[in-house]
């Protein structure tokens, strides 16, 4: 035997309103909309709704406090089975009004975030480092002027038939009411008889909108700008997409850059390599001098401390490699002063020893 009065959670001497009361909560908290695929929930959605059906209807408890039961399996010769629960279930329906809104059970369809739209732009090496405004055109979705969004010529909308307006659709599963968005009107609750003749019935069209773009300064190739609210138009009231850049950075003729840090290469001439020198770089920053060392070599680096990009108020360094320039063409003076250099470093230059030879030579 059933014990409805434990099934809702009441004493035996509650009131109406008291028994109504705890329906509530227990509706509230079991509904399968809340439950979706829990079985156990439907379970318990049925059990307090047949003993809710009993205790809320005098004849029904009094018969149930005499008898512990009632006629036919806990439903007497005169129950009726669908008047019964109609006026449960639009009593829940109130309630879910009440607690959750008037728009509870017309959800209609959800407000859905527009697309994200995405440009490439092409900047230079200076504008990349120092940072730059740029204009850009963007082809994007805009609410259309002539519907205003609704896909409708004037006239060309009607109150959804199947839904009555409503958004959604109801029907019994078993003990308990299913309510499910319209699918003739998709929760709209208005169908559409004649489209908009601006738009194709789309309710949106294609314009071109011009941007400036704030570049930051140290902005690397690669880097992506996204800019809000800037992508296509949200559908039912939805927010906008937003807009992504991609931003692409020409090669310098001279400088390369790997994060913070700038590289570059210059030529010395072998007097200068040989005797040390002072000599003037380019830097993103202007001129700076580095200082050769006598006998420095083809492919030495020198480092010239914050020369390099500014990022988020750190600067990076500037790496200068030195390329030994030998001169293709020299004059006769010239060939003297070198053969007098290489009789004095001991040189043979009349002896033809092959490179293999000298490798030879080495692992002797």
């Amino acid at each position: 035997m059933k014990d409805y009065y434990a099934i809702l959670g009441v004493s035996r001497d509650a009131t109406e309103d008291e028994i109504k009361k705890r329906f509530r909560e227990l509706a509230v908290k079991y509904h399968p909309d809340r439950n979706p695929n829990n079985k156990e929930a439907e379970e318990k959605f049925k059990e307090i709704n047949e003993a809710y059906s009993v205790l809320s209807d005098p004849k029904k408890r009094a018969q149930y406090d005499q008898f512990g039961t009632v006629e036919d399996n806990g439903f007497s010769s005169d129950f009726d089975f669908t008047r019964t629960f109609s006026d449960i279930f639009s009593d829940l329906s109130s309630m879910f009004g009440d607690i959750f809104g008037d728009h509870a059970y017309r959800r209609g369809p959800r407000p859905e975030k527009g697309d994200d739209i995405g440009i490439n732009l092409t900047i230079d090496f200076k504008e990349a480092v120092f940072g730059a405004k740029k204009e850009v055109k963007i082809k994007r979705r805009k609410t259309c002027p002539k519907c205003g969004g609704s896909g409708a010529d004037r006239n060309g909308i009607e109150t959804c038939p199947y839904c009555r307006g409503r958004g959604e659709i109801s029907y019994s599963q078993g003990f308990f009411s299913v309510r499910r968005t319209c699918p003739k009107c998709n929760g709209r609750g208005v169908i559409i008889t004649k489209k908009c003749t601006y738009c194709g019935g789309t309710g949106y069209v294609y314009d071109e909108e011009k941007l400036i773009v704030n570049i930051e300064q140290g902005i690397n190739d690669g880097d992506i700008l996204r800019i809000t609210g800037k992508g296509n138009p949200g559908k039912y009231g939805g927010p906008n997409g937003d807009l992504y850049i991609y931003i692409h950075v020409k090669e310098h003729e001279f400088f390369k850059r790997k994060g913070r840090d700038i590289h570059v290469e210059i030529p010395i001439s072998i007097t200068q390599a040989a005797l040390g020198a002072t000599v003037k770089v380019p830097t993103i920053w202007g001129e700076a001098e580095i200082n050769i060392p006598p006998g420095t070599q083809n492919g030495d680096t020198f480092v010239l401390k914050h020369k390099g990009v500014e990022l988020n108020g750190v600067r990076g360094k500037q790496i200068v490699k030195v390329k030994v320039v030998i001169p293709k063409q020299l004059t006769k003076r010239q060939k003297e002063l070198l053969e007098e250099f290489a009789k004095e470093s001991g040189e043979d230059l009349s002896y033809k020893e092959s490179i293999l030879d000298k490798f030879k030579s080495m692992f002797k």
